[in-house]
């Protein structure tokens, strides 16, 4: 047998695999890092957060992802070059941090790597029905495998979309098999560039649970203060939207697209909410000459809106008054857009802290639960939930 193959299979044999989740998003800060040990598969797993960083971006790097990040038209040997420069800086990203930790490459089984998204395409928004669903992500796994001697599960997202899925969002799986209750009914919100949520019925229903954006997150208002203000990639502790009024017309437009009345589960991105759709929704309404404080107070509430609006009707078609609400991803630390859903809700919204999972952390992890159950889980056994086909998902690379 060929020694990566062997050496997979006593990976695969190991009681506890020590595996690595790496996550970066769509406000390019920094490559999340969840090392993590990991037990068993399916809803018996036990997944233990062991070390957690994220590594920021220079600024170079940031620019360079900025120039090609959800555009039709690009640079394609930028493209070409960024993929494999991502793969090799994400690789030389988890040996500083396993250096800084004090724990040799040896002693990790598996990388478990989302890669760069640059371009997300459901066929719902591109309108090319003959070629489908699409997306891409940076991060060559070759790359990363070679360049620290780590076996590396990437690209997940494309069997995804290859088994009838539109390749977001894979939240729903880790969801499932870590927070969902025999008694409890739960919502697990996250609220990245693009905000999307889980939703967990108690398994005492007999209800079918689904994972689902359901519009912008961060990116609006991340791209606005790009835009508006160079040097800044987002709004801090939103000093600039706390600032402003949000303006009820501009609302209004900003919802005034047929992605909102599609039905659960859906995926979007930066690709449809980005600048160009803020413009128009501007023109339309006449209000182009409003402050850059009011603009950003109503991006962050058309952000908490359509949250909003996506849980309730999420409760009402399930005929539940409530369910448990918790929070994670970048958006936990816009104290503008949490009050905005915990006014409404009128109640504090726990993040994934109270889960024993911590909020900054969880991406990367469910991905290196999801690199897990590649290795050794059942996919005729995993969530299958409308939009989430049961399939094992992560591409291999052996770094010799």
């Amino acid at each position: 047998m060929n020694a990566n193959l062997e050496q997979l299979f006593r990976i695969a044999q190991k009681k506890k695999r020590i595996i690595m989740g790496l996550m970066s998003g769509t406000s390019f800060d920094g490559l999340d890092i969840a090392l993590c040990g990991v037990e068993g598969h399916g809803t018996s797993t036990r997944l233990e957060l062991l070390q957690f960083i994220t590594q920021a971006y220079d600024p170079t790097y940031k620019e360079a992802i900025k120039s090609i990040f959800a555009k039709r038209q690009v640079d394609l040997q930028q493209v070409t070059l960024l993929h494999a420069y991502t793969g090799k800086l994400h690789g030389e990203l988890v040996l500083r941090s396993l250096q800084a930790w004090g724990i040799a490459s040896s002693e990790v089984d598996v990388l478990a790597s989302h890669g760069q998204t640059v371009f997300h395409a459901p066929a719902r928004l591109h309108g090319v029905p003959v070629y489908g669903n699409a997306t891409l992500q940076l991060g060559d796994g070759d790359h990363l495998a070679v360049t620290t001697g780590i076996v590396t599960l990437s690209d997940f997202r494309q069997k995804h979309i290859a088994a009838g899925g539109e390749g977001a969002p894979l939240v729903g799986y880790g969801d499932y098999l870590l927070f969902s209750d025999p008694h409890k009914s739960r919502i697990l919100l996250n609220i990245g560039g693009i905000a999307n949520f889980t939703w967990l019925p108690a398994r005492n229903l007999g209800k079918q649970g689904f994972s689902t954006d359901v519009g912008p997150g961060n990116t609006l208002m991340d791209q606005y203060v790009q835009w508006k203000f160079p040097g800044l990639y987002y709004d801090r502790d939103a000093s600039i939207a706390s600032q402003g009024t949000p303006q009820e017309t501009l609302l209004k437009a900003l919802f005034d697209h047929p992605f909102f009345q599609s039905d659960f589960p859906k995926t979007t991105g930066p690709e449809l909410f980005n600048l160009a759709y803020l413009k128009d929704s501007l023109e339309k309404t006449g209000l182009s000459g409003l402050s850059d404080q009011d603009i950003l107070a109503t991006l962050a509430k058309f952000s908490a809106e359509g949250i909003i609006r996506a849980i309730e009707t999420t409760l009402k078609e399930a005929a539940l008054p409530e369910a448990e609400l918790f929070i994670s991803g970048g958006g936990i630390h816009n104290p503008l857009l949490k009050a905005y859903l915990e006014n409404h809700f009128n109640r504090s919204i726990r993040s994934t802290e109270s889960l024993g999972v911590p909020p900054d952390a969880k991406e990367a992890m469910l991905f290196a639960l999801l690199a897990n159950e590649c290795l050794v889980g059942d996919p005729s056994a995993s969530w299958n939930a409308p939009g989430s086909p049961a399939i094992s998902m992560g591409k291999l690379s052996f770094p010799y």
